[in-house]
């Protein structure tokens, strides 16, 4: 719901999932994670957000993204202070497994889990990765805005998949299409 706004992403290292396109304990399966979990640099919360002050050119009206990984295993209460006192507009992006912070202004959750084990039960909007075949969810997180994402193995994008899920959409009109331009473009 926030595509086309300026913002500035912080991507956390670290989850408790690992999505696969082959289903498991702890993935979906139907794609594959985009996130690299090797490399990453601990960071205060003073130093996350003078980071969101140097990348936004000192505009603190902005929007900050926090995502992950998964970011509700470390986001607090004292990140999400100091990032409003200098008046940044947080958005959170989870996968539901915890609950978040209460305090961030914009709560995204993308389920990986089953839909009984999900914590987050409620948003601002719920987006769920589709692959060609996969139906809508019967979803247990209470959010005004429901999204479908086309599934990408990587930063390759399935027409067939796109396809599919427009015609989802178009078939459910309580949700909406939000497809990741970034991994269509190749930028990270």
């Amino acid at each position: 719901m926030q595509a086309g706004r300026a913002a500035v992403f912080i991507r956390f290292v670290g989850c408790n999932m690992r999505c696969s396109m082959e289903a498991g304990p702890k993935s979906p399966g139907g794609f594959d994670c985009d996130t690299e979990f090797e490399s990453g640099t601990f960071m205060s919360a003073n130093a996350i957000r003078d980071s969101c002050l140097e990348e936004s050119g000192h505009k603190g009206n902005q929007l900050i993204v926090l995502t992950g990984g998964e970011p509700g295993l470390q986001v607090d209460t004292e990140l999400v202070d100091k990032l409003h006192r200098v008046g940044f507009f947080v958005q959170i992006e989870t996968n539901g497994s915890v609950e978040v912070c209460p305090a961030v202004d914009w709560v995204t959750v993308s389920p990986k889990v089953a839909e009984h084990a999900i914590r987050q039960k409620t948003a601002d909007e719920v987006k769920y990765v589709r692959g060609y075949g996969q139906a809508i969810p019967k979803t247990a997180v209470n959010a005004k805005n429901k999204l479908i994402s086309p599934a990408t193995n990587g930063l390759c994008v399935d027409r067939r998949t796109i396809a599919w899920c427009i015609d989802l959409v178009k078939k459910n009109p309580e949700w909406r299409l939000s497809v990741q331009l970034h991994k269509d473009w190749g930028v990270r």
